[in-house]
Order: C-alpha cells, then structure tokens, then sequence
C-alpha cells in the first residue's frame, strides 16, 4: 500500500505600522496596550517572541522547544523588524537564525520573503510604483 503524503503551507505575514512620534522619534505610551508600554512590545511578548521559541508539550512537559520561523514562510515589515533589531535583540536574532538554517535546509532558498517597503499589492503597482 503506498502511502500518500500531504502538505501545508503557512505564512505568517507580520507587520507594525511605526508608532513612533514624529517630532520626538520616540514610541509614546500607549494605554490600550497596557501593562506594556506600547503595541510593538506588546504583540511581542504575545506573538513574535514565543514563535521564536515555541514549546512542545507531551502532557504537562515541555519535551522540545523550537523556533516556528525555520518550519514557516514568512515576511516581517522593515519598520517592526527595524524596532525588533534594538528592542529585542534576542528574538530578532533568532528569526535570522531561522532563515539561515531554512536556506541550509531548502539549499538556498529560506523561509524568510521579501516585502515591499511601502507595503502596496504588488500585481496592482504599476511601472511607476
């Protein structure tokens, strides 16, 4: 009996816009964001940083912890990833890390995809954009 493999492609596309104050160049606190300080540390501490070290669970114990950016396609903005570089050096760190163990994997070809900077729809851009 031959067995039939399935496949699944994930891409999380992860954007912030800026938030930082244009006079000042500084994030402001944001209140709807609390107890952090604004929505790019926020989203964070929720989202960016536990996908960079994600646990795996049998039961109640953590068998394996794994960074989901080398098992996904994926893009970030240039003004989060930009933040991320100073803000959390750790998990920026490690989301590079997963593009280059995924080119060693995909000989060549990482999981990370480029965005465009002004963050149109690409197939309705004319020659000018």
């Amino acid at each position: 009996m031959s067995q039939k493999h399935k496949y699944i492609c994930i891409h999380g596309h992860f954007y912030q816009p800026p938030r930082e104050n244009a006079w000042l160049e500084v994030v402001e606190r944001q209140d709807s964001a609390a107890p952090f300080h604004d929505w790019n540390e926020r989203i964070n501490f929720e989202c960016y940083a536990p996908n960079a070290a994600a646990r795996i669970k049998e039961g109640n114990e953590i068998t394996k912890i794994v960074n989901n950016y080398e098992k996904i396609s994926f893009n970030f903005g240039a003004t989060l990833l930009s933040w991320m570089e100073h803000a959390d050096k750790d998990t920026y760190a490690k989301i590079l890390r997963a593009d280059q163990s995924s080119r060693e994997k995909f000989n060549g070809h990482g999981s990370a995809v480029a965005q465009a900077y002004s963050h149109m729809i690409l197939p309705l851009a004319n020659q000018r954009d």
